[in-house]
Formats: C-alpha cells, structure tokens, sequence
C-alpha cells in the first residue's frame, strides 16, 4: 500500500481534440481529494496529436500531467488505451483514480479495474476521503435510489471511481499554474489491434441536449394526467426553457426517456430549475441538486423537493402554473417579447 501515492484523472478527449466538460470537473474534485491528503494531482493524457492539452490539463488544476500520444490512439478503443494507462498505472502507483462516468470512461475503468485487480465504483455523486485511513469515500445512490451507499476499497490500489458529469465543479483556468509533463513512450503497433475503426458517424438528431440548458422546467406524476403535463410545456414554451420529467412520468409514456432527469437519467446543472408536482426522492434529486436556482411547486408542504429548493411555492401546480404563465406573458410584453433574462 505504501508504495501507492497521489490523485489521478483519466482526461477524455473527444474526437474534435476537445477535453470533455466531466474530466475538467473531475480535476475540480481530484484537486480537493489531493491537498486533502497532500499529494499531487495528476491528469492522464491518452490519445493521438494532444501534446498541445497537457497544458490546459495544467491550467485547470493538475500538478503533474501523464502523456501518451500515439497513432494508435487516435481514437477510442479500449484495448489500445488499456494498455496506455496500465503502463502508467503500473510504473507510477496512483493511490486514487478518476474516471468520467461517460461510456468510453466507464468502459475503460471497468477494464483497468480488472486488470489491475482492483475495485471500482460506478456512477459516483459524492467524493471524500477518510485522512486516517488514506481510504477513498465514494458515494452513490444505491437500492433503487432510496439510499445513498459509501463504499470503500479498502484492500486494494489504486482506488477507482467512475463520477456522473454535472456533479462536480470545474475549477477554472488558471494560466499562471505551472506543472510538470511527463511523456511516456508506447509500444503498439496498429496491425496487432483486434479491432478498427472503418468510420466515425456524428449524431445528427435534434434530439434535446438537457445537460447543457440553461432553464429547465421539469414535471412529475403531481400533474395528475398527461392534459395535466401540457402545463409543463406551456410554461417551458413562454420562458424558453427546456422540459424534463421525473421517471415516473417517463414510465407513462409522457415523455420520451431522452428527457428524464435523476439517477437513471440526465444529471443537469441550469441556472433556473422548476421542479412542479415532483416529491423529491431522490432518485429525482441526485441528478438535479446543483442547480443554481431550484424553484418548487408542490401541494405537500413537507415534500422532500423543499429542502433543497432556493424558492418553494406550497399550492396545486394547476393553479399556480397558469398565474406563472399570466405574469410572464405580461412581462413578455413589457419587454418586447424578450425573457432571456429570466
């Protein structure tokens, strides 16, 4: 065990050569991880022709960046970047390592984790650590969301964790950090990967983006019927906010599971969020807790959603629903049609 030191985070790079927003938040939290336990913070670097992020992997809070940048690598595929980060796992011994709970971060952490014999929680919304036992505190929602669970890897290094986006906070950039880059050589030749990539095809539905909206305006089952939820959208179509819904009101059928906001959802940080008819378990909550302003609309004064709610409005969403709507029409008025200050 002693031989294990220091924070890592695996830094995912899409195909545009862009760091993903999640490895960025990671490097918030890693930096938090790290100085509690006085150790660097590390971001690992993999991929093909991205020399030039290792400095922005800086900027944004590592002290120390591990690159390895190869053909090979140009694009995702998990035996090749196993083996990239194998090689820097095994020779540099991190104590903690961090993935992006996207689909290429959680394939390759459950592929490292088993190489490397290790454990590996998934889908984490809480990081901490125990100082005295140097042991990784991971947190998520657990049977069926009614719990959130702590687990530990007490026995095995490094300890991994693959974390949702939204639920972290970036640090920023800071051009005035300095680090250290340290490149390692990789030995793969193409001819021996067991798979190849024939094309790379971009989803080019118009399918909602609700992680990256602004205001968003989400339903539940308290809207009583599916005429009930058109309030919903009413309301979203005044403000120019995006609509989301609990699972329960996905289940019905009204709407389509792309815009289901919780655990087994989307995880959305806006900075205006409206939580109508929803109770607030949380299943719901975990995937929506950070939003900078949580509005709540619910008839039960002791709903759980009021306790993490900015603003919280006790009353029957048909009755309040339609006086919001009265107030920002007026407004829209006023204003000439224009509520992108809302």
């Amino acid at each position: 065990m002693e031989e294990y030191s220091g924070v890592w985070v695996f830094i995912e790079v899409n195909d545009e050569k862009k760091i993903e927003g999640v490895s960025l938040e990671l490097l918030g939290a890693g930096r938090d991880l790290a100085d509690k336990l006085n150790v660097p913070l590390a971001g690992v670097l993999v991929g093909d022709e991205i020399r030039s992020l290792a400095n922005h992997v800086i900027y944004a809070g590592a002290d120390v960046v591990y690159l390895v940048d190869h053909p090979v690598l140009s694009h995702y595929r998990t035996e090749a970047y196993m083996q990239a980060v194998i090689l820097l796992a095994e020779k540099y011994k991190p104590e903690i390592f961090l993935y992006g709970a996207t689909p290429n971060g959680k394939d390759l952490a459950s592929a490292i984790a088993t190489d490397l014999s290790t454990g590996l929680t998934a889908d984490t919304t809480m990081l901490d650590v125990d100082l005295d036992k140097r042991l990784l505190e991971a947190s998520r929602p657990a049977f069926g969301g009614n719990i959130m669970a702590t687990i530990l890897c007490k026995k095995h290094r490094p300890q991994m964790a693959t974390v949702r986006p939204k639920v972290m906070k970036a640090l920023g950039v800071d051009k005035n950090r300095f680090g250290q880059i340290i490149e390692e050589e990789f030995e793969l030749r193409e001819e021996e990967m067991r798979t190849k990539v024939l094309d790379v095809v971009k989803n080019v539905t118009k399918k909602a983006n609700l992680a990256d909206a602004h205001v968003i305006v989400a339903g539940g089952k308290g809207l009583g019927d599916l005429q009930g939820f058109q309030l919903i959208h009413d309301l979203a179509e005044i403000i120019g906010a995006s609509v989301g819904g609990t699972r329960d009101v996905i289940e019905v059928g009204w709407l389509p599971h792309e815009l289901q906001i919780g655990q087994t959802g989307e995880t959305v940080t806006p900075k205006i969020y409206f939580a109508i008819g929803i109770s607030g378990a949380i299943q719901h909550v975990v995937g929506m807790k950070n939003s900078e302003m949580i509005i709540a609309i619910n008839k039960d004064p002791a709903a759980p959603i009021f306790d993490v709610a900015t603003y919280g409005i006790v009353g029957d969403a048909h009755e309040v629903i339609p006086k919001l709507i009265h107030q920002f029409n007026q407004m829209s008025k006023e204003k000439g049609g224009d509520l992108s200050y809302v």
